[in-house]
């Protein structure tokens, strides 16, 4: 916690794939510090690099995973489930009391062999879950982001218009609620506790066969209509 960006610095473990890195160029654009993290440093430089090329000026890092969660306090897992219990599992030595961990995995069904258009069950009730039960004690977990279009992250001339619910305990979902409000188009919605992630992560799927069936090719998003301004 050395590092003097610790406070406002976002780690984005699995950075190198394109929606980790679609919200790096988002947060690097709004101004904020930006590892991308990966266990190859030579990809997690490459990424940074594109960052760079495409964001003036951005503050951004191509660091080891264990690096990332050293010197940021919101970390965000952006790898797919099925490398997401391994990911926490080898990063959890580096995790200290008040960081906030953002899941945004969906357990597809195409994690073993099924559609991407379906779910799986996991023992926890979401990946969210999954994630809270792997943390240190005085570490938090919070679910976003899982139905954001990676697409739409990389247009950086336009506006994302995507509703974000963040589920979680009260304190740090605000905290990354309040980071939803960084990307143009974004709004982030109170969520309510973590175990309504299980609803969040269905909704992806969902989505996924709608983009199919609708040939959407950038993504379709979701939006909640008749909520009070200022009260998401």
């Amino acid at each position: 916690m050395g590092d003097p960006n610790f406070d406002d610095a976002i780690a984005i473990l699995g950075g190198t794939g394109e929606q980790g890195l679609g919200l790096a160029l988002r947060f690097a654009k709004a101004g904020r510090p930006v590892l991308i993290g990966s266990r190859n440093t030579e990809r997690a430089n490459a990424a940074a690099e594109r960052v760079r090329a495409a964001v003036a000026g951005a503050e951004v890092s191509g660091v080891e995973n264990l690096e990332a969660c050293r010197r940021a306090q919101v970390i965000v897992l952006s790898v797919p489930f099925e490398n997401t219990a391994s990911t926490v599992k080898a990063v959890r030595e580096a995790l200290v009391a008040g960081q906030i961990v953002v899941s945004m995995g969906v357990p597809l069904a195409s994690a073993t062999g099924g559609p991407a258009t379906q779910t799986i069950g996991v023992w926890q009730g979401s990946c969210a879950e999954m994630v809270a039960a792997l943390l240190p004690e005085g570490v938090h977990a919070v679910s976003a982001f899982q139905n954001v279009a990676a697409h739409r992250l990389h247009e950086l001339d336009r506006p994302v218009e995507c509703d974000v619910l963040v589920s979680g305990d009260p304190q740090p979902r605000r905290r990354i609620m309040a980071l939803c409000e960084l990307v143009p188009g974004l709004r982030g919605i109170d969520g309510g506790p973590i175990a309504n992630a299980r609803i969040a992560e269905a909704i992806t799927a969902l989505l996924i066969g709608l983009n199919i069936r609708y040939r959407v090719p950038d993504g379709t998003g979701i939006r909640f209509t008749g909520l009070p301004e200022g009260d998401s």
